[in-house]
Parts: structure tokens; C-alpha cells; sequence
């Protein structure tokens, strides 16, 4: 008997030993990735801080006086742009014409009054609308891949979005309609609806999640954007739809209207090949057969989620991918100005959660190709100001990363993260999903973590300076005060002040 339990108690320490030595062993970190050399590119900033101050204590001064003080002047200003945007309608304009600089500018001047006068802001949207429309159509002709014209583009279609947007936050929400169709494209594939407009086959579905990944997504780039995430709609001849996307979980996966719309979304826009593309005047079907291209490779077999975010190699796919793939197999080329990701601390955080290429399809800059059309959006109040949190939680937590702060994990949770890690691999092999993502790495997953976390309460806490910024000001913050805010509490959640 005693030779037994002494037998027992020394295989126990035996046991307890090799667990010991497997988890010391599971805990040597992995070797920190070699990215790629960043090219000379200059990240797009605005520099307009005291530019926008000066908005807002025009709107304060506006709210104070009340719309009938401002009225006639509004109107003959929208008049006025109206009539500009007429007459450049017809004619060639080219991206150094000091026009764009004057609409750029009408847009921002107009939103104060008009989130005052807010009974003529269908008439404001459907100017920044129309600028849109012609600015997108004019650049057809321009080199997307020259910086100036880059800095035009996005400067007014994503200057002009932000302009809306704060008017958008600012007015009673009876006064915003969720549904706004921009400009719907005739388009000879089969068709569906979709939360009150028409989708076709073919189209991309751009949209932005509410994850804190999302939102680095939509913001991680050279010229930082508003969406993360694209999707393909195809829609067979009897009206069903199927829509094809790759989500980090899982990879490639078709999902139906219902399962696209039930995942989270602060924002979702529609975009078309435009009817005059000479693809589409050869083959008015030719969007479609990209979508059936789509549809039947996602049918064929399982394809993982592209965490390297390689477009030119389609054996893995990534979300902008599923798009661009099956059009660059027919021969057209999306994203005619690639994206391009400088800033040394995104390069490095994006890298630690697997990105390898920072030239790449970044869901944002697809708005901004001149072979699509704007069709429609959807957004609501709400979930609007969420986005504008989130973005400005990222946009601060991203030049602290420009300043050295990485992402961060923790560590004594290695060993069972990779634990998980081998189980989620076995599951991939019979088609299912673990608690790891395909491709993700045990650290990456801790990293992912750790930021959600900091993300959270760097949010949670902005949102409380929110509420008292309105409650003491009457109106809620736009985005350039959100900044400043969310720098502060940045400052007091990580000791970076």
C-alpha cells in the first residue's frame, strides 16, 4: 500500500511537472512579424481645426438667433449652388479647377444654418447628392492614382458626407429619413428590394460593422473612411437573393437578405457599375455574371478569410475580394486607386493582427472609383453618433500608435489561447467554426481582446463627456469636439497625456 502511494505521488509531480514545462513552453511569445517597407506616401489630414471651430460657434450663433434671421440668406445660397452644380453638369471639369475647392466649401458653410433651418435639409442632401453624382462622373477622366486628385476626390465626397452627417445629428430625428436613394442607376440584371429601394445583381453592398475592428478597418488607412466591410448581391431571375461575403469567423459564406441584414450595421450603401461603362454597353448583363461567378465559387468549396489582405492572390479572400475577384476574372478592375496604409502605427497594429500588404482594397475607397455609381444609403441618428464615437475612439488611438503605443495581450492566457487555438484548427477540418478565426494566430486572438477591451471603456467613457458636453451645450458634440474629448480620455485610460 505504501509502495502505491508513494507510486501515485511521484507520477502526480511527474504530471504536474510535464504541465509545468507544457505551459512554460506554450507561453514563448511568437516572433514579431517583418513587414514590408512603407512606401513614400503622405497620409491625408485636413489641418482644419480652426476652420471647423469656426462652424460650430456659427451654428451656436445661428441657434441663438433662430432660422427666420438666416432664412433668405440660405436660400439664395442654395440657389446660387444649385445653379453652379446645372451648369458644370455639362461640361468637362478638371480635378485642379478651383470650382471643387468652392463646392468643397459651400457644403461645410451650408450645414450651420441648415441644422438650424432643418425644414430644407431634403433640399441640402439632395445638393450634396448632385455634387456627388458630377464629381464622380467628372473623374472619370482623372488619374485616381495621382495624390492631388486623390485629395480632391475624398475631399469632397467624404468632406461632404461629414458635412451632412453633423447637420443629420444635430436635427430633430423626425426630420431624418433612414433611406436615402442618391441616384438610382438603371441597371438590366434581375432585381430585388431592400429596406424600400431596388438592389441588383451584381451590386455592392458597402457597409460599416459595429465591432471595435470595424471601425480600425474603416479608419486604418491613408485616407480614413466610414465603411468596413463589402459585400455582392446576386439576385437570380425569380427575385431571391443571395448575398456573398468573407467574414473573419468563418471565410467566404453566402448568406440570405435576412442573415446580411441581422448582423450589426451603423451604415449601409449600395453601389452599381455605371450603365455606361463599355463592359456593360457590350453585355447589359455583365454585373450579373460576376455575381453568378461569385455565388458558385462560395457554393464549390470552403475559401478562408485573407488576414494578409492579398489582392492579387485569390486562393484566400478577404471582404473586398469576394467583390473585385470575380469582376477582375471577366476583366474590370475595381478600386481604380488602390489603397495604401503609411502611418507607422496602423502599419504595426494592423500587422499584428495579420495584414502583410498595405497596398490593398480598403472597403472605404471603393466609393470613391469612378466606375461606380452611388445608388443609395442607409443611416439613422442613433446608430450615426455611434459611428462618429467609434471613429473618433480609433482615429486617437491610432496616433498614439504613431507614437509607440502597441497593441497589448495577456500574456498568462498564451497557453490556453493556443490550446484553443489547435481545437478551433481541428474543427476548420469538418467545416466548423472555433472560438480562434481561421488564420488568426493565438496572439493576434489575445491582441484582438485586449484591444476590444480598451476600446470599450475608452468609448464608455467618451459617451458620458458626451452627454454632459449636450446637456451643458444644448447640442450634441460634433466630430472635432469627440476628438478632442476622446484625446483626453485616452490620456486617462493609458497614461499617454
Amino acid at each position: 500500500m505504501n509502495k502505491t502511494t508513494h507510486l501515485s505521488g511521484r507520477l502526480l509531480v511527474v504530471a504536474v511537472a510535464i504541465l509545468v514545462v507544457a505551459y512554460v513552453l506554450l507561453l514563448i511569445p511568437e516572433a514579431s512579424p517583418t513587414l514590408p517597407d512603407p512606401e513614400p506616401k503622405e497620409p491625408f489630414a485636413w489641418r482644419m481645426d480652426a476652420y471647423f471651430d469656426v462652424l460650430e460657434a456659427e451654428y451656436v450663433r445661428v441657434r441663438e438667433l433662430g432660422c427666420d434671421s438666416v432664412r433668405a440668406q440660405l436660400l439664395t445660397r442654395l440657389d446660387h449652388v444649385e445653379r453652379q452644380v446645372r451648369a458644370l453638369d455639362e461640361q468637362d471639369v478638371p480635378a485642379d479647377h478651383a470650382v471643387w475647392l468652392e463646392l468643397e466649401t459651400a457644403l461645410f458653410e451650408l450645414a450651420p444654418r441648415t441644422a438650424v433651418c432643418y425644414e430644407l435639409l431634403p433640399r441640402y442632401q439632395r445638393l450634396f447628392n448632385c455634387i456627388r453624382r458630377m464629381a464622380k462622373r467628372q473623374s472619370r477622366e482623372w488619374d485616381m492614382d495621382d495624390p492631388p486628385v486623390r485629395h480632391r476626390l475624398y475631399r469632397l465626397l467624404y468632406g461632404g458626407r461629414a458635412a451632412l452627417e453633423e447637420v443629420l445629428l444635430q436635427v430633430p430625428d423626425s426630420c431624418v429619413t433612414a433611406l436615402d436613394v442618391a441616384n438610382p442607376e438603371p441597371c438590366a440584371t434581375p432585381s430585388a428590394e431592400l429596406l424600400g429601394t431596388t438592389i441588383h445583381s451584381g451590386d455592392l453592398l458597402v457597409s460599416r460593422g459595429g465591432a471595435p475592428t470595424s471601425a480600425l478597418i474603416a479608419r486604418g488607412n491613408d485616407f480614413p473612411g466610414n465603411f468596413s466591410h463589402v459585400a455582392l448581391a446576386h439576385v437570380d431571375s425569380a427575385g431571391d437573393v443571395s448575398i456573398i461575403e468573407a467574414h473573419i469567423e468563418c471565410g467566404v459564406k453566402v448568406a440570405t437578405l435576412d442573415d446580411y441584414l441581422r448582423d450589426k450595421k451603423l451604415r449601409v450603401m449600395v453601389l452599381r457599375l455605371r450603365r455606361d461603362l463599355p463592359v456593360i454597353e457590350y453585355d447589359s448583363l455583365f454585373a450579373d455574371m460576376a455575381a453568378d461567378l461569385a455565388l458558385q465559387r462560395a457554393r464549390d468549396g470552403h475559401t478562408a478569410y485573407d488576414f494578409a489582405m492579398d489582392f492579387d492572390d485569390n486562393s484566400t479572400l478577404f471582404c473586398s475580394e469576394v467583390a473585385s475577384a470575380p469582376y477582375k476574372d471577366l476583366g474590370l478592375r475595381l478600386w481604380m486607386g488602390l489603397s495604401h496604409i503609411s502611418r507607422p502605427g496602423t502599419r504595426e497594429w494592423l500587422g499584428a493582427f495579420g495584414v502583410r500588404n498595405f497596398t490593398t482594397q480598403a472597403p472605404s475607397d471603393l466609393e470613391y472609383d469612378p466606375q461606380l455609381t452611388v445608388v443609395a444609403e442607409w443611416r439613422d441618428p442613433e446608430t450615426l453618433f455611434q459611428d462618429h464615437v467609434d471613429n473618433a475612439v480609433i482615429d486617437v488611438l491610432l496616433d498614439e500608435a504613431d507614437n509607440g503605443l502597441e497593441l497589448d495581450y495577456e500574456w498568462y492566457k498564451l497557453p490556453v489561447a493556443r490550446l484553443m487555438k489547435a481545437y478551433s484548427s481541428l474543427v476548420n477540418q469538418f467545416g466548423g467554426v472555433g472560438p480562434v478565426p481561421e488564420g488568426m494566430s493565438a496572439t493576434s486572438a489575445l491582441r484582438n481582446n485586449w484591444f476590444s477591451k480598451q476600446h470599450a471603456a475608452i468609448k464608455g467613457r467618451l459617451l458620458e463627456k458626451a452627454k454632459e458636453f449636450e446637456m451643458t451645450r444644448g447640442y450634441r458634440p460634433p466630430y472635432w469636439e469627440l476628438i478632442s474629448m476622446a484625446q483626453e480620455v485616452v490620456g486617462e485610460q493609458l497614461g499617454t497625456s
